[in-house]
């Protein structure tokens, strides 16, 4: 790195916030790796996380997410390849909070510290003004216990202190790490709420999360792992659109009719399910295809709608073949109290 680029990342605006070099406030992997002995956990991961959009980071059990994001904000040295913040290793940042903010694991604190002691340790580590403490403990909602000790927090109540630590800087880029865990449903939609607006300010945001449902109404761009290797990089649009296959529901008050339906679209090699007996669920045609047939037979509907293909789907289509741990479903009669693994 030169003395002008050192410089720019070590000295503070006006404003408390570090000067950055246009077109690199992002998260840059290349060519990331990391063994741990004969186990690879990272493998020539290449990827940015841009900003202005919430980015998810999935992947299943063992995909190397966690070592990734510790590699991110230096938690873990690399074996091979370079995690950038802002163009340089994390490790060459002065003032890391005010670049990166970061929630890895809401209980990594001291227990004995007040929720505001723990703050104002972070921010003097940073040069962060002291009333920056008490501006984050009212965004996350924490004013009335801000001097309990945080070893007795809940889950949610560390989780939301965290969040307050990643935002005490107020980075340009934000990493959270599984943040919805132990929140109620308040919390979680407020969590979904905070990571779009940061977002929306032009931030980089990445989001790790187990919970696909969550991430689909959060996330607009998808990174997916597997097995330490990147699977995909898209727009969510586009990974949720990918391979699904075109399914329609069909209702009508004439069972008769339905079952004519039925027996024309298995005629015409189309996956059919008879879910009640006004309602059909055809797997291979379109809203226009299954008008028209309909139309054709003067068959009455009071229902024709496209099947939208959820993340679950698209996610399970992915990563078939490249989780780490599986688990086979129980065969009928075989449930807890069966004979399971030995």
């Amino acid at each position: 790195m030169t003395r002008a680029a050192e410089t720019r990342h070590a000295r503070p605006t006006p404003a408390g916030r570090p000067f950055a070099r246009d077109g690199d406030l992002m998260i840059t992997l290349k060519g990331l790796t990391k063994r741990y002995g004969d186990t690879t956990a990272v493998d020539d991961l290449s990827v940015e996380i841009r900003p202005g959009r919430v980015t998810g980071f999935l992947g299943p059990n063992g995909a190397g997410k966690s070592t990734t994001l510790r590699m991110i904000v230096g938690h873990d040295r690399p074996t091979a390849g370079a995690a950038l913040i802002n163009g340089v290793p994390y490790a060459a940042l002065r003032y890391p909070l005010r670049e990166v903010g970061a929630l890895l694991d809401a209980k990594a604190l001291h227990p004995a510290r007040s929720a505001r002691h723990h703050l104002r340790v972070m921010a003097r580590s940073n040069g962060i003004p002291r009333r920056r403490v008490d501006e984050v403990i009212g965004m996350v909602g924490l004013e009335r216990v801000a001097a309990r000790r945080a070893g007795t927090f809940s889950l949610g109540m560390s989780q939301r202190l965290g969040i307050a630590g990643a935002l005490l800087g107020d980075p340009e880029i934000c990493v959270f790490d599984e943040p919805v865990n132990g929140l109620d449903l308040e919390g979680v939609r407020w969590v979904r709420g905070l990571a779009r607006s940061l977002a929306a300010e032009g931030r980089t945001v990445l989001i790790s999360s187990h919970l696909l449902s969550e991430m689909q109404l959060t996330a607009g761009h998808l990174v997916v792992l597997g097995r330490g290797r990147l699977i995909a990089d898209e727009p969510i649009e586009t990974i949720v659109a990918t391979g699904a296959a075109a399914v329609v529901r069909v209702r009508g008050p004439e069972p008769g009719g339905l079952t004519a339906l039925e027996c024309r679209f298995r005629a015409a090699g189309r996956t059919v399910e008879r879910s009640a007996a006004s309602t059909l669920t055809v797997y291979g045609a379109t809203v226009e295809e299954a008008g028209d047939v309909a139309h054709e037979m003067g068959v009455r509907l009071h229902e024709l709608r496209a099947v939208t293909s959820s993340l679950e789907d698209a996610y399970l289509r992915l990563t078939t073949g490249r989780a780490e741990y599986t688990t086979a479903l129980p065969q009928d009669g075989a449930g807890a109290g069966g004979r399971g693994e030995r």
